[in-house]
């Protein structure tokens, strides 16, 4: 094997980059040599933010972990993965309702590339009920997130909404 680096990759939409998807990165980077978060384009979705702040967002809020990475993706994941070499592709739960869903892209994963292992994390515990939907709508209707997101995070989203009330949005 001429690359024996255990290379794994995070990839979400991460918009926004929430503590429970910092906590998965923090137990994904001590079980890899390197850890590459993945932020999806997303065109499919319509974003509260672009790609190039969410990159920013990620980045800064991991900022001390040395095993890192943060990349822009398009396309499939598995693609992704074998451009990186990646051993394993990492996916947090929080739920049952994400196990569901979870699994059943692993197998679709495990099809396309079946060298390539997806491993389950579950945030700590009272990070599980934190989603970067409800986070979003908490911010837009003024509620505290500070207990959810980073400190960057918590002023991008504030200033987001503030310029989006500014517009009568």
């Amino acid at each position: 094997m001429a690359n024996s680096s255990r290379i794994a990759v995070y990839s979400g939409t991460f918009d926004p980059f929430t503590l429970g998807h910092e906590d998965v990165v923090r137990r994904a980077a001590s079980l890899f040599d390197t850890l590459v978060i993945a932020v999806a384009a997303a065109h499919h979705k319509k974003t509260l933010f672009g790609l190039d702040a969410r990159l920013q967002q990620v980045r800064q809020a991991t900022q001390g972990i040395a095993n890192i990475s943060v990349l822009p993706f398009d396309g499939l994941i598995m693609d992704f993965c074998a451009a990186q070499q990646a051993v394993a592709v990492v996916r947090g739960i929080r739920n049952m309702t994400d196990f569901d869903y979870e699994a059943q892209m692993a197998a679709m994963n495990r099809k396309l590339r079946p060298q390539v292992e997806t491993v389950f994390l579950l945030p700590d515990a009272p990070l599980q009920c934190i989603s970067s939907t409800l986070v979003r709508e908490i911010s837009k209707l003024g509620g505290d997130v500070s207990q959810m997101v980073s400190p960057g995070v918590a002023k991008a989203l504030h200033q987001a909404h503030a310029a989006g009330q500014q517009k009568g949005v």
